[in-house]
């Protein structure tokens, strides 16, 4: 039925009167509130007013409820700011002050032979020597199972192992250092601290315990001795410790075992024979962890026993070994030390006797 006021029949579609033609027009009473023009009344209108409508404060269509909420916002930001500062500042748990590396302590000991240095070939040589098992190169420099200790994790672990054994195969395996033709490859791996005593080291060694070039990396005096075959036997063992909280300490303790013989003179004669020139290295790393981020390691300590040598020879900028046939001269060794037994303490005297055990033997 039809109501009030509508035509019996209701109202027809399309025609005025029809609530869809003013539903675009409708405003909520958000809207209205929002509005920035407001109409005089009536009684208004009868005044002094010339215009129809007035401006309405920004605030007061929204009941002030934005301002307020920006003065809120600003007073928790600062409020957040200044919390941030106190805790800064009364905050005891500062971070650990980088601390300097310091200078390494070197010990490079000759071990003279008793008699002749044995010669052949190389193959024979190795066969018949302590280094018969061991591996070659880098296969030979073997990481122990790494584990977290209290404050450095698994991987910061492996690291710093990573790079002791990067530096021992920089150091005593490529072929350029060995031939005293660069140091570049171990010097890479040196805390910053120590490049200047590493430099000076090898401008000008010296056997003060601070500057042998021998502590750093193995170098041969390319103008007396060359390597005989490529193939250096390595065998040793990495152990890791941690020392506080912001120090790790790895200490490597291997034997290398090169075989050599006197550099080409240009003849067209017989190869000389080879021999065996033997290298224990024990040295003590320490890496903070800006040293596990940047690859670089602090040398603490280097001791190193090699030989055949002769006690009287300065090994302070090369290593010198003894060829094919040759016999120590200088004065008489005192104790007697096997390079092979890696397991030993490293001697700290000025000359030992070359085990005769060490020697390759027929």
């Amino acid at each position: 039925m039809a109501g009030r006021g509508d035509p019996p029949e209701g109202t027809p579609e399309g025609l005025p009167g029809g609530e869809d033609e003013y539903r675009s027009v409708v405003f909520d009473e958000a809207f209205v509130q929002a509005a920035r023009l407001q109409e005089f009344s009536a009684q208004e209108r009868m005044g002094e007013h010339a215009q129809a409508v007035r401006s309405r404060p920004a605030w007061e269509g929204r009941g002030g409820g934005g301002s307020r909420q920006a003065l809120m916002l600003v007073l928790l930001i600062l409020l957040a700011f200044g919390t941030a500062v106190y805790l800064g500042v009364r905050n005891p748990y500062q971070p650990p002050v980088d601390q300097p590396a310091e200078a390494l302590r070197t010990t490079v000991v000759p071990l003279a032979p008793q008699g002749p240095v044995p010669g052949g070939e190389p193959a024979g040589l190795f066969a018949h020597s302590p280094a018969a098992e061991h591996r070659t190169g880098a296969s030979g420099i073997n990481l122990p199972m790494a584990a977290r200790t209290t404050h450095f994790s698994e991987s910061q672990v492996v690291a710093a192992l990573g790079i002791a054994k990067d530096y021992l195969v920089a150091s005593s395996l490529e072929p350029d250092v060995l031939a005293g033709l660069t140091v570049r490859p171990p010097r890479l791996l040196i805390d910053p601290d120590q490049l200047e005593q590493f430099d000076h080291s090898v401008a000008s060694p010296k056997d003060d315990g601070r500057h042998a070039v021998g502590a750093w990396l193995v170098r041969f005096d390319p103008r007396r001795v060359v390597l005989a075959d490529p193939s250096v036997r390595v065998q040793g063992t990495l152990r890791f410790a941690e020392i506080n909280a912001d120090v790790l300490e790895v200490t490597a303790d291997h034997t290398f075992t090169y075989a050599v013989r006197p550099a080409s003179t240009g003849s067209t004669g017989p190869q000389a024979r080879a021999s065996l020139f033997t290298v224990h290295r024990e040295l003590r790393f320490r890496f903070d962890r800006d040293d596990l981020r940047m690859h670089r390691a602090e040398l603490l300590t280097s001791t190193v026993q090699a030989g055949p040598q002769s006690c009287d020879g300065d090994t302070t900028g090369s290593l010198r070994p003894l060829l094919a046939g040759e016999r120590a001269a200088g004065p008489e060794a005192r104790a007697v030390t096997d390079p092979y037994a890696t397991s030993r303490p490293a001697t700290s005297s000025l000359c030992g006797t070359l085990a005769p055990g060490a020697q390759p033997s027929f």
